[in-house]
């Protein structure tokens, strides 16, 4: 038989019937839980919940997609656009492999290089984009986007940027 990837199989479950797993290391700060409303706001969910379906129970277990899932559950206007239905593809593995596979995917997702996120900023205010704007969809705080400014060098990055007076130079004669 020819493997087929769980993703091509995605199905509508409801919410009720998923659970979180209760080996999950992984936390993700509220910064990054806002963005994560933003993103499922906006774009929807684009990435099924990865669970392992238990015939027993008659539950979806949680492998990856633990935050997606509190998104719907914490944000009644998500439930309510989502039927409380969330899309799930399903792994049929042993708890074991299954610890492992949620490991797998929380290390998989790698980090933003921060050259390239300062380039993105950089072709963002090129394009007119705001700081506000960038800090609204990229959910980075005004400092972030500061540092990722000046790594860039550009001066036209602060071309609206008021300085103020940091110190003045004395008089000669204050001086003595």
């Amino acid at each position: 038989m020819e493997y087929k990837s769980p993703v091509y199989n995605v199905i509508a479950v409801p919410i009720e019937k998923v659970q979180p797993n209760t080996y999950n290391p992984n936390t993700v700060a509220p910064p990054e839980m806002k963005l994560l409303y933003e993103s499922i706001r906006i774009d929807g969910y684009t990435m099924p919940i990865v669970c392992y379906y238990s015939k027993a129970e008659d539950q979806y277990i949680i492998v990856d997609g633990f935050h997606r899932y509190r998104v719907m559950l914490e944000h009644p206007d998500i439930y309510e656009r989502e039927k409380g239905m969330l899309p799930v593809s399903i792994i049929d593995k042993p708890i074991d492999q299954r610890m492992a596979s949620t490991i797998r995917h929380n290390r998989a997702r790698g980090n933003h290089d921060v050259d390239l996120m300062s380039n993105i900023v950089k072709e963002l205010h090129e394009f007119g984009r705001s700081d506000a704007w960038i800090s609204k969809h990229l959910g980075m705080d005004k400092d972030e986007i500061l540092r990722l400014k000046q790594i860039t060098g550009l001066s036209a990055l602060f071309k609206d940027v008021k300085f103020g007076q940091a110190w003045q130079p004395a008089d000669e004669e204050e001086e003595l």
